[in-house]
């Protein structure tokens, strides 16, 4: 069996932890792990198979002799370092937003298009938003058998797709909110005990905020701009029209869309399910009387897709309903299913 020698850059981080995690449950063949993370960590034990590993900084040598880096970090520590590693001679797997649309990186969903990592030009290959993962995973069967010709989603997003400090505002204000459940029923009364945190600039706990990233072309947000080109990137067709809108939910970990999809033919409900029933990484829940939610969806690797139903305003539109783990397959999972690919080329 051929053995990696690996890197994790951002390992103390969500998806950090989980991609360890999962670099173990999956027994991926590791001859070297070594781990990076922030100054602040240096020297840290981290659990892994059985026993520790150390954390590291980044320095010069840190990637020597290393065959595949991942890295999971803020897009201008990313730009700097992964091309840092493909110089020292390693395949990088990034996480961040950095390279996604770069023409010469390929933008991979392990499920959906994994021989475009055949192709790396500049030796990285990313994942994309883990929105547009979960999304993608499913929306491609049906693309691939009726191409799709446009999109209608909107977005349920998990507070932990902020990242720790988004699960702490949450944690935060929800404990401010025991307890005071009788007094919730009169209108306004959650504004008079939480006060919007650092994160979002108003209360996420008991609430909804239509607005996640930040606002820039045409009102859009970055987030919303992201699931529109990555999913096309992904799904290899530059011509399907996207409208999308991002919400952040009052919910710790997983992301759900409701997802209206036009075809250039007709797609019945029937088609549909067959479709997701046999595709790669989707679980189909009870058709159109399903409803899966992100609760069901946290720990596990597939993305669950139900509430699907024939548009009746438009012949041969279905809609559909989409949930999965952010963490999991939005991100540590899709990347470590990236290094496998990578190991077996």
């Amino acid at each position: 069996m051929i053995r990696a020698r690996i890197g994790v850059i951002g390992a103390t981080g969500l998806v950090g932890t989980e991609m360890l995690l999962l670099l173990e449950q999956r027994g991926f063949p590791i001859e070297e792990l070594r781990v990076f993370a922030s100054p602040r960590s240096e020297g840290r034990e981290l659990a892994f198979a059985g026993g520790e590993v150390i954390c590291e900084v980044l320095r010069d040598g840190s990637f020597d002799g290393l065959d595949i880096v991942v890295v999971d970090v803020a897009d201008p520590l990313a730009l700097e370092w992964a091309p840092r590693a493909v110089a020292a001679g390693a395949l990088v797997v990034d996480n961040s937003a950095a390279f996604r649309m770069d023409p010469d990186v390929p933008l991979v969903v392990a499920e959906v298009n994994p021989d475009d990592l055949h192709v790396m030009p500049r030796g990285i290959a990313s994942c994309p938003n883990c929105t547009t993962m979960v999304l993608t995973t499913a929306l491609a069967p049906l693309h691939r058998a009726a191409a799709i010709e446009r999109l209608v989603v909107s977005t349920y997003q998990s507070v932990s797709g902020a990242g720790q400090s988004g699960i702490d505002e949450l944690d935060e204000q929800w404990t401010k909110l025991a307890g005071e459940s009788a007094g919730l029923r009169r209108a306004g009364a959650i504004e008079g005990i939480i006060t919007p945190g650092e994160v979002w600039s108003k209360p996420i706990a008991g609430n909804v905020i239509p607005l996640a990233g930040s606002v820039g072309e045409g009102g859009y947000t970055s987030e919303e701009w992201k699931l529109v080109h990555e999913s096309r990137k992904i799904l290899h067709d530059p011509t399907i029209a996207v409208s999308a809108t991002c919400v952040r939910v009052p919910v710790f970990v997983g992301h759900a869309m409701s997802a209206n999809v036009q075809f250039r033919r007709p797609v019945s409900r029937g088609e549909a399910e067959d479709l997701l029933e046999a595709a790669r990484g989707v679980r189909l829940v009870d058709g159109g009387e399903g409803f899966p939610t992100p609760l069901e969806a946290a720990g596990i690797d597939p993305v669950l897709v139900g509430r699907l139903r024939e548009d009746r305003s438009r012949p041969g539109a279905i809609d559909l309903w989409v949930t999965g783990d952010n963490l999991r397959k939005g991100a540590a999972l899709n990347a470590v299913q990236m290094a496998e690919l990578l190991l077996d080329r």
